[in-house]
């Protein structure tokens, strides 16, 4: 049976909504429109305009009202920073960025930092050689110094969840977390399990607010597992690979001499 892959980010937040005990973990969502920007705005002041099918943080745009005695509203886009004096001029110019594809809005998040820098965590969940679902892999993503993503693709840095959280938390609160995004993780895939039944892992992206409330800003059914291979412990790359090779994403290398 082939892996079942889904792109839609508001198909997939739809379907965890379905379990009552997910909505404490979303972040309201809405289609992109002038109406849902424009409230979305003024409710939670800064707020992300995404690609609903888009992918490594393409394209992705953090939109915040000034906060007073500020006035007007600014968009950052790649390096690109914006102002505007009113709205009309600020939906115009997104305008430009959101006309030819689907767009979601989604309240932002403001993530935990290390060393002045927004993180946030990759948790990796897969069936394992016994067709059971398990967390194979938590690592953290330091964003960019000049970028909004923390996406590797888009300049972000992989590191290990203890060097990020270690000036948030001792050694014992991070397992103890630690354990926490392990719960999660499993209740997220079997959630998700319930509309795509054929998937086989997921890659959940995890902010952390600085009340270290997780917030689930996506799913990824086809996630990247070479990240992985930036930790110190090596063991972790191989066992995600080796269940990847298991249920068909990756080719079972040969040992044969030629």
């Amino acid at each position: 049976m082939s892996i079942q892959r889904v792109t839609s980010k508001w198909a997939k937040t739809n379907a965890l909504l379905k379990l009552e005990q997910m909505q404490e973990y979303i972040p309201e969502t809405q289609h992109y429109s002038r109406e849902t920007l424009f409230v979305m705005l003024e409710h939670y002041q800064m707020i992300y305009v995404k690609p609903n099918n888009g992918t490594y943080g393409k394209g992705v745009i953090r939109v915040e009202k000034l906060p007073p005695p500020e006035t007007g509203y600014k968009y950052q886009l790649n390096t690109t920073i914006r102002s505007f004096s009113n709205f009309d001029q600020l939906f115009w110019s997104l305008k430009r960025h959101t006309a030819k594809k689907r767009y979601i809005v989604q309240r932002g998040i403001h993530l935990l930092k290390h060393q002045e820098r927004r993180f946030d965590i990759r948790v990796m969940v897969q069936k394992n050689l016994s067709r059971n679902w398990e967390v194979t892999g938590i690592i953290g993503r330091l964003s960019h110094p000049a970028k909004i993503v923390t996406n590797y693709h888009s300049g972000g840095t992989p590191m290990s969840f203890e060097k990020l959280m270690s000036t948030h938390m001792d050694a014992n609160e991070q397992q103890q977390y630690r354990e926490r995004l392990n719960t999660l993780g499993l209740t997220i895939v079997r959630a998700l399990q319930q509309t795509y039944p054929r998937i086989k892992e997921i890659g959940i992206d995890i902010a952390i607010d600085t009340d270290f409330h997780p917030w689930i800003l996506e799913v990824n059914t086809c996630p990247d597992p070479f990240i992985f291979r930036k930790l110190a412990d090596k063991t972790i790359f191989r066992r995600i690979y080796r269940y990847a090779v298991g249920y068909g994403r990756y080719r079972r290398k040969s040992t044969r001499k030629k």
